[in-house]
């Protein structure tokens, strides 16, 4: 397809890095403070040469071929104050990172416009979230790791990575954590973690390699979309512990690819089993990788994003759109045959 020129803010920086794996380029509004959503290539990523910075006052006086929204404010407020009238009336789409948060059924998305393609990053989210009239697809992660980065487990710790769990609370499982870090050995990574006694944002650029050396990963989050760096965790050959919750029991099949339950004393002690058994963790590790790299590769991921793109702006598409991910097998039907943060 062509190359077009996509306006969207820096919202989650791991997924937009993935993003911009697409033979596009990505324009970034920036402002001199850099708010939230306006802090262009900052961050612990190393930007490709496709991803640019424009201050936000100019942003009207651009030629876009799509703007992509990412968040409620965003599509709401920003929109109206930076956009031009013909820059909201031409192709529009709004990625839904999350699932709804007000409530879990019966909440109706902010979008409501026939003319905009709602994403979504998991089934999950698309069978929670009342979309409306919105037409939805759902664009499952996809990730990439350094060459040659793979699990060895040597750490008989379990790692956990959060971002902002101090504050975050409840929904990321950061009370669960306190209880479980009394009966096993877990280190914790991600933005802010030194608030609650870890060891703080490792670059996006090094944490496969990081996370590689522990002997399992643990996902403690009750409500968000599957994390990014649980996919990541997976490609590098780690297995996963973690919550039978949201999307996580699509992706993790215990005794294959690491263990899932909603019973906090089963985890831990299928932690303390994988601390004491390496060769059981290396096995579960094996599995986990399988999945990952049929079902959260960055071609696959590139390719549903080209096909919303094509989709979104009158194009030839590339590829089949995915108007869901309920056709592509999931892990509790074994590994998956074709394919959300932290």
């Amino acid at each position: 397809m062509r190359r077009l020129r996509i306006l969207t803010w820096h919202v989650h920086g791991s997924y937009l890095y993935y993003l911009s794996r697409a033979p596009h380029d990505f324009y970034l509004p920036v402002k001199p403070d850099r708010p939230a959503g306006y802090n262009g290539r900052r961050g612990p990523f190393p930007w490709p040469a496709n991803v640019h910075e424009v201050p936000a006052e100019e942003v009207r006086r651009l030629d876009v071929d799509c703007v992509l929204f990412q968040s409620a404010t965003h599509y709401l407020e920003d929109q109206h104050e930076i956009l031009s009238p013909a820059q909201r009336r031409g192709p529009r789409i709004y990625l839904e990172h999350d699932p709804p948060r007000q409530h879990p059924t019966d909440t109706r998305h902010v979008v409501d416009d026939p003319d905009v393609l709602l994403v979504h990053v998991t089934a999950f989210n698309a069978l929670m979230w009342d979309s409306g009239r919105t037409p939805t697809c759902v664009i499952e992660h996809g990730v990439a790791i350094p060459e040659g980065v793979r699990y060895t487990g040597e750490l008989a710790r379990g790692l956990v990575v959060v971002n902002g769990l101090s504050w975050r609370g409840r929904r990321v499982g950061a009370d669960l954590l306190d209880r479980v870090r009394k009966d096993v050995p877990l280190d914790i990574v991600g933005m802010a973690s030194e608030a609650v006694g870890g060891l703080g944002e490792v670059p996006h650029d090094r944490l496969p390699a990081f996370m590689a050396r522990y002997r399992f990963f643990f996902h403690p989050v009750r409500y968000t979309s599957l994390g990014l760096a649980v996919c990541e965790a997976m490609m590098a050959g780690m297995p996963i512990v973690g919550l039978a919750t949201t999307a996580l029991p699509t992706v993790v099949q215990n005794g294959v690819s690491g263990y899932i339950d909603t019973a906090p004393p089963r985890l831990v002690a299928m932690m303390r089993a994988l601390l004491a058994d390496p060769a059981l963790a290396r096995r579960l590790g094996e599995g986990a990788r399988r999945v990952a790299l049929a079902r959260f590769g960055i071609a696959r991921f590139v390719d549903d994003w080209n096909a919303a793109f094509a989709r979104a702006t009158g194009g030839p598409s590339p590829a089949r759109l995915p108007s869901t991910a309920h056709d592509r097998p999931t892990a509790s039907a074994g590994v998956a045959a074709h394919g959300d943060a932290r």
